[in-house]
């Protein structure tokens, strides 16, 4: 089986990426545009897999996604590739509505052109796997419901607004012209290799420095937050199992307002490598406040049930033991972290596509 992810060098696709050649015999094409966010050191550990190919392939780019689609004949597409940075998207909106709408609106026309091409076996077995998110829905300030499949949409950012458009997009192609689609909406991801813009990477970075640790408004949000590897799993799970036309959440059952994880991460720290500044004891005395977001969500909850109940899947991890495992990466992988940091990552990445 041949699966071709889009979005594979950023850091779920990256994680979906190992978990197929580390756990599957499958075969893997990777398309990644290379923007900031994708990090080809993510993909070192499965670089020289016979069954893994890279190709820099921005998703608007409808000639290249046509001859990739017909180069690699993929029985499976999953579509990762997406602008997803809510601070970002306030401050440079436009970019957010090219990739994530534009974007995904060339994927689905080329991916319905392979289809139509396909012989009628392919044609029943092939999907196409639209990656998506829990913010689509808004905010659930002042309720104690859960998000669920059918919570109608009501996006705050220009993030969530682009997503939301992608996946209205993606079931008016499965209901107009049948392609077989199916889409999934996930919680908060965290673990290893995610990028230092996000608040728990960031966080045990900064910390490390004796840096400031900010965190919006009170921290009082509610996120619930899903390990990346169990992410990843579910995926493919859905992939392969899932009902055409139907819509998946994924959640990790980790509902944590955003200060008690600043909290968690630094009293891992704490017992992993206590502070050596002079001027604090422990990092959480490094936590300061900043003025919040614009359109700030308060809470996001998912309801994981239908998963659960009809695909089986359920994480693995709780939100105890995937931020430790989460801490300890980033103390034992100092070098990714610098490569990030001071932007080495990116000229490596451009040796490795030249190998």
């Amino acid at each position: 089986m041949r699966l071709l992810v889009t979005g594979g060098a950023g850091f779920i696709g990256s994680a979906l990426i190992r978990h197929i050649l580390e756990d599957t015999d499958y075969s893997v094409i990777n398309i990644d545009k290379l923007t900031y966010a994708g990090n080809l050191l993510s993909l070192t550990s499965v670089d020289n897999n016979k069954r893994y190919t890279f190709k820099k392939i921005d998703i608007c780019d409808g000639i290249e996604i046509k001859q990739a689609l017909k180069k690699y004949q993929p029985d499976v597409l999953m579509h990762l590739a997406a602008e997803s940075h809510v601070d970002r998207s306030i401050d440079g909106p436009g970019e957010f509505i090219y990739t994530n709408v534009i974007g995904t609106f060339t994927l689905l026309q080329e991916a319905r052109l392979y289809w139509d091409g396909l012989n009628e076996k392919k044609k029943n077995n092939f999907r196409f796997l639209h990656v998506s998110t829990d913010e689509v829905y808004g905010d659930l300030d002042n309720t104690n419901k859960l998000f669920k499949e059918d919570t109608p949409y009501a996006p705050s950012s220009p993030y969530s607004a682009s997503k939301a458009s992608s996946d209205h997009l993606v079931r008016a192609w499965q209901r107009t012209y049948k392609l077989p689609t199916l889409v999934t909406n996930c919680s908060n991801n965290y673990g290893p290799y995610q990028f230092p813009e996000k608040l728990i990477p960031l966080v045990i970075i900064n910390a490390l420095k004796g840096k400031n640790l900010p965190i919006y408004g009170n921290g009082m949000q509610i996120r619930d937050w899903l390990y990346v590897d169990d992410h990843a799993r579910a995926l493919l799970h859905v992939a392969l199992n899932g009902k055409v036309g139907e819509t998946y959440n994924i959640g990790g059952h980790n509902e944590i307002k955003n200060i008690d994880v600043v909290k968690t991460v630094c009293r891992i720290l704490d017992e992993l490598v206590p502070s050596k500044f002079d001027y604090i004891r422990k990092y959480e005395e490094l936590i300061c406040h900043v003025d919040d977001r614009a359109g700030h969500d308060i809470r996001y909850a998912i309801d994981a049930s239908k998963i659960s109940h009809e695909l089986n899947w359920n994480p693995s991890e709780t939100f105890l033991t995937g931020i430790r495992k989460t801490v300890e990466w980033y103390l034992q992988n100092n070098e990714w972290c610098k490569s990030v940091q001071d932007g080495t990552y990116q000229g490596e990445r451009l040796g490795m596509m030249q190998k």
